[in-house]
């Protein structure tokens, strides 16, 4: 009879660092891979077998690529190429369940490069459980930033080394980060404390809905706000920063201003209504 309890999970947590992107169409067309890192977890415990390689790619690395991971076409010249090191890859990954943030971007690249071989490698995902991290953090907590970083303070995971983008370093951190996020006890607290800020809060909510005029503001949906975090993340994965998200402090006292705005104003329109009112 089988015991089940002995049955093996087992996760490679996954990342890799390329010599640029296409910001129009497919965003791997022409560029390569030049560093692979991977992390073995099995049954919720790194096991310290990892794989991690840097790759030749025959073509120069974009200076914005260079800027995030600071890998240097020099550094690159006496490195295998992808096909010395594929095989080796594909049995370590094999079978195994991928955990990558913002999965289309490193499986798209994988799979371009098992194409360029022409040995008919399958896709990754026929042979693979693919699961995209980020996409779980969305659900978790949609419209938050779920960027590695935003992941990382939100659990208080440890990120100082992480100066510039490394493909084994990322695939470490993001191993703790998927750790937590699919542990449970740290969900939990945030529904305990999601719940005990919504019941603090139900009167003073009831108390503006009895009050407020029936004037409408519309924000975002979470569809639209996660769709735009979309963006954003793919940007600063491979972009190293981010504009849009350096103003985001701004944008949101602006919007919290606006709001007492709105307030204020809607309380003086009903002050001014009541008084009208009471007249003889």
């Amino acid at each position: 009879m089988t015991d089940m309890s002995t049955a093996i999970t087992r996760q490679i947590v996954l990342d890799t660092e390329t010599t640029g992107m296409n910001q129009i169409g497919a965003h791997y067309e022409g560029h390569k891979i030049i560093e692979i890192g991977a992390v073995e977890v099995i049954n919720r415990r790194l096991t310290g077998n990892n794989f991690h390689v840097y790759l030749k790619p025959d073509r120069l690395v974009d200076p914005e690529a260079f800027g995030v991971h600071g890998i240097a076409d020099e550094f690159l010249l006496d490195k295998p190429v992808f096909a010395d090191v594929v095989d080796e890859f594909l049995d370590y990954i094999r079978g195994a369940e991928l955990v990558i943030h913002n999965a289309s971007f490193d499986i798209g690249f994988m799979d371009y490069e098992f194409g360029l071989l022409k040995r008919d490698i399958p896709k990754t995902n026929t042979f693979c459980k693919v699961t995209d991290s980020l996409a779980v953090a969305r659900k978790m907590f949609p419209g938050k930033r779920n960027s590695l970083d935003a992941l990382c303070s939100r659990y208080e995971i440890d990120n100082s080394k992480r100066t510039l983008h490394g493909a084994l370093l990322d695939a470490q951190i993001l191993a703790e980060v998927y750790l937590a996020m699919t542990g449970g006890q740290t969900s939990m607290t945030f529904a305990i404390e999601g719940e005990t800020q919504r019941q603090q809060g139900e009167a003073t909510i009831q108390r503006i809905v009895r009050q407020a005029s029936r004037l409408r503001v519309v924000f975002a949906t979470d569809e639209e706000l996660a769709a735009h975090e979309s963006r954003l993340d793919l940007v600063q994965k491979k972009g190293g920063s981010c504009l849009w998200r350096h103003n985001s402090s701004l944008f949101t006292l602006q919007k919290l201003s606006f709001g007492r705005f709105l307030q204020q104003l809607i309380q003086k329109v009903r002050k001014s209504v009541d008084g009208r009112h009471s007249k003889p």
